[in-house]
């Protein structure tokens, strides 16, 4: 039985029938060396931009569910036209959906989490020989309801396919050569890493990171699937391998720095100070399927016995939000919430720092030496993130990954829609 790599190749790569062939290049070398294929594909482009405004010329506020419906449409005509482009090259290809394949969502739509993948048909198909094109983004509910997995979901179809086939490994093709410590767009001399664990990978994506979602790493990790990130363009180049840390020489405390530009930050102001308040903040945000970032409640009036709650969303759910909050105002009884939007998160991730002191104080003294003030502040074991001025963050990420020993004698060779590690 010959080993399974996974493929998979984002909207930029495959932008064009040229970029199409090219990946399908690709795709014919790895299989030339000997492994079943299987490969994932993104939407063409900015097909998704594209789609996404026609709805909003319809209706401002398109139904969740006819999104699905419509941005699913995308990568249909990708998974075509790639397997036309194998057939042409002498390559036996067949392209899948994901109501074909059987990749199984919650019943959620826009951000659904996928639950199960039916391998059965793909194994079919590999055992005869044929490279396997399968749709990204996309699921279906058990009653067959269309389904999209929202930001990074071709990455998540990709990694939890491979997962589910015990693939030797998934690769991402982007339009650069890897994960570097952090954003070459703002420090040219970034260095690419060869190798970062995903506890890692997990902090630096949920810290702004854009080569991988956070959702898909964790679903590496949870299968221990070993993710390469690599070049499209630069086949012969190695790219970034994730795996898991015990594999992986920890050289340095810091591994890299990363700036969050997507978030904002809320404060609900005098909230009563009472057994469950802060429950049932939370619970309604979670009931609009809101993700929360960073958390700090303070006791703000002791006399008045309220505090005042503060934490981060994506921008993209404020609307949802406020109006959490608007259906909550007579159980918490808050007097004001305010909403500032020109924030960004800094981090600083690696799994090096683990029993090292005096990481955050070097952290927060550098900031401090820059003049720069944090507003709110967040830690685990291997990240310390902050709360900064947005004005504020490039300047706080160049003179950070300077002072923990990152900047490579190289300048970053800067192309396209570069990581934001």
């Amino acid at each position: 039985m010959k080993d399974i790599i996974v493929q998979k190749f984002g909207g930029t790569s495959v932008a064009d029938t040229d970029k199409i062939k090219n990946v399908a290049r690709a795709v014919i070398r790895e299989k030339n060396l000997g492994h079943d294929v299987v490969v994932v594909v993104s939407a063409m482009g900015h097909t998704t931009d594209i789609l996404t405004k026609l709805a909003k010329d319809i209706t401002p506020n398109p139904s969740a569910r006819e999104m699905d419906m419509l941005l699913s449409t995308g990568e249909g005509v990708s998974i075509a036209l790639l397997a036309m482009a194998l057939q042409a090259q002498g390559c036996d290809a067949v392209s899948m959906n994901a109501m074909q394949v059987g990749i199984i969502t919650e019943k959620v739509h826009t951000k659904a989490r996928i639950l199960d993948i039916k391998t059965d048909k793909i194994r079919k198909y590999l055992d005869e020989g044929k490279v396997v094109v399968i749709a990204g983004f996309q699921g279906i509910t058990d009653d067959y309801e269309i389904t999209t997995l929202g930001r990074g979901g071709s990455d998540t179809s990709a990694v939890a396919l491979a997962g589910a086939l015990e693939a030797e490994r998934c690769d991402i093709y982007t339009d650069v050569e890897g994960v570097y410590t952090t954003d070459p767009r703002i420090v040219p001399c970034a260095s690419k890493l060869k190798e970062i664990s995903y506890d890692e990978m997990m902090e630096l994506a949920s810290g702004g990171a854009n080569v991988l979602h956070p959702r898909a790493v964790e679903t590496a990790m949870t299968h221990n699937t070993p993710v390469r990130v690599r070049s499209t363009f630069k086949l012969e180049d190695y790219g970034t391998l994730i795996l898991g840390v015990d594999k992986m020489e920890l050289h340095r405390p810091v591994t890299g720095v990363a700036s969050d530009m997507s978030q904002l930050r809320i404060v609900v102001c005098d909230v009563k100070d009472n057994p469950g308040v802060a429950a049932s903040l939370f619970d309604g945000l979670a009931a609009e399927n809101i993700s929360i970032d960073m958390i700090i409640q303070s006791y703000a009036r002791k006399e008045l016995h309220t505090n005042d709650i503060a934490f981060t969303i994506d921008k993209s759910d404020i609307d949802k939000a406020m109006g959490v909050l608007e259906k909550l105002k007579s159980e918490l009884c808050y007097s004001n919430v305010f909403v500032d939007d020109k924030i960004a998160k800094i981090s600083i991730v690696g799994a090096g720092m683990v029993g090292r002191p005096g990481i955050a104080a070097k952290m927060f003294r550098t900031l401090a030496n820059l003049g720069i003030n944090i507003k709110m502040i967040a830690t685990s074991e291997i990240k310390i993130s902050c709360l900064v001025d947005k004005d504020n963050a490039n300047k706080a990420v160049e003179t950070l990954h300077t002072v923990f020993g990152l900047d490579s004698n190289e300048i970053a060779d800067v192309k396209g829609d570069l990581p934001n590690v």
